[in-house]
């Protein structure tokens, strides 16, 4: 399965993937998880939100258990962010008829579409749609960087975009949902442990900040007379950095567009794109705050205006306590495997709203993700497959 998948949406130059939603690549992977649920004899569908689930049992039954993940991928992404717990979980399904369980709750694999949210600038697109946390309207509005809006995108894959919107029907079917997920970080590395449980998700969310000047001439306009939003951004950024040190949070502007974008021409206008995260959502206000700030205060002296528009935000998750400490039980045969917190957005924090959720982590030695450097060895995926197998049938068979 590792295999078939690794070619698709790869950039020959970067080795990174570029697996955007709706896109070719997107497609590409979408037809490799339906032969995958086919190949099982597991029976497919495609919901209204363009999800992908294929069942082991009758999904109406009710109270199924739930795995996987997404396949898409942020620019220049690494093979294991999504990918890992769709493979996973189909290698999962695969263990427990190996061994002979028996479920006696319905089982599914899930993909979930544009959870990296790298062409419509929103995470978990698919997922929010189907827990009603995203107004269809400001879905139908979404626009890549050409201009082409989600609606478009979809139909141009083949799905009906007048279909998307909440799906209380579906997960009313769901008795829990265990994600599998490569680590983003080194704590399990640093503890010696192949796998791991998730506690917590960060809140988190997503600003965009428009610096406005005047654009002019680079070679004749005096640095006195300019009215330049690179200046303004490039102190925001570093401010950024600054509040989130200070706070014990996380600040990063990992997105900028500039117009008219001439190297011998000053700036009319700056884009830039802020992601911060902290452990709870009063430091989380209080970094952007200050960041937003330092941006006006820093504006006011440029001769720009700031404007600052939060695009998304996801409050802090905190994983069901039974089903997480159910989940850490089972994945160490117990031993109860480190239970820790994380930063990263995932469809797991999504559902949590509205069905139990939890999550198991597979070591990553390099720490990396959203890179071409993340990873995770073949045994400690081996270990992941296992645990996650070993969850499912404590879940589903007893």
């Amino acid at each position: 399965m590792w295999r078939d998948l690794a070619g698709i949406g790869r950039h020959p130059s970067s080795g990174g993937y570029r697996r955007f939603a709706w896109t070719a690549a997107d497609t590409d992977c979408r037809a490799w998880f339906e032969e995958q649920a086919r190949a099982r004899g597991l029976a497919y569908e495609v919901d209204r939100n363009g999800n992908q689930w294929a069942w082991l049992g009758d999904p109406a039954a009710g109270d199924a258990v739930v795995t996987g993940s997404h396949l898409d991928s942020v620019p220049d992404g690494g093979a294991f962010d999504g990918p890992l717990g769709v493979v996973s979980a189909f290698a999962a399904v695969d263990e427990l008829r190996a061994r002979g369980a028996d479920p006696n709750k319905p089982l599914a694999v899930v993909n979930f579409g544009d959870e990296e949210g790298a062409r419509f600038g929103l995470a978990c697109v698919g997922s929010r749609l189907t827990a009603g946390q995203l107004d269809v309207e400001r879905a139908r509005e979404l626009r890549d960087a050409d201009g082409v809006s989600l609606p478009q995108a979809m139909e141009r894959a083949g799905r009906d975009p007048e279909a998307i919107g909440p799906d209380p029907e579906r997960l009313a079917r769901v008795g829990a949902f265990v994600e599998l997920h490569v680590e983003q970080g080194r704590a399990l590395d640093l503890g010696g442990h192949p796998v791991g449980a998730a506690s917590a998700i960060w809140p988190h969310g997503r600003w965009r900040f428009d610096f406005r000047g005047e654009a002019n001439h680079a070679g004749t306009t005096r640095l006195e007379d300019r009215r330049d939003p690179m200046l303004t951004y490039a102190t925001t950024v570093l401010a950024a950095r600054k509040k989130a040190r200070l706070a014990g949070a996380l600040a990063t502007f990992g997105k900028v567009a500039v117009e008219p974008g001439g190297v011998n021409a000053i700036a009319s206008l700056v884009r830039g794109w802020l992601d911060s995260r902290a452990a709870d959502e009063q430091t989380l206000a209080e970094v952007v705050t200050a960041i937003e700030q330092t941006a006006r205060e820093r504006g006011q002296r440029d001769g720009v205006t700031v404007d600052v528009v939060r695009e998304s935000f996801t409050p802090v998750v905190e994983f069901a306590h039974e089903l997480r400490d159910t989940v850490a039980a089972l994945a160490g045969r117990g031993r109860p495997v480190p239970v820790l917190p994380t930063g990263a957005g995932h469809d797991a924090g999504i559902l949590s709203a509205r069905v139990p959720t939890a999550m198991l982590f597979v070591r990553n030695p390099t720490g990396v993700s959203h890179a071409p450097a993340e990873h995770a060895a073949e045994d400690d995926c081996a270990a992941g497959v296992t645990a996650l197998a070993d969850v499912l049938e404590g879940l589903a068979c007893r």
